[in-house]
């Protein structure tokens, strides 16, 4: 299980990436912006639920 968690960058990371990119847009994403926020948001997502299930 922790190959997966090493393949994939942690939760903080990408969190830090999106908040990045939030501030560099002042909110208002472009559509290449935009396509990056949500593959970004997919990865968070799946960073916490690999959190979760390796806290558990």
């Amino acid at each position: 299980m922790s190959s997966m968690s090493e393949s994939r960058p942690p939760a903080a990371e990408l969190n830090e990436r999106i908040r990045a990119l939030m501030l560099l847009s002042s909110g208002r994403l472009s559509g290449e912006q935009r396509a990056e926020y949500q593959a970004l948001l997919l990865e968070w997502a799946a960073a916490v639920r690999a959190d979760v299930a390796a806290a558990a």
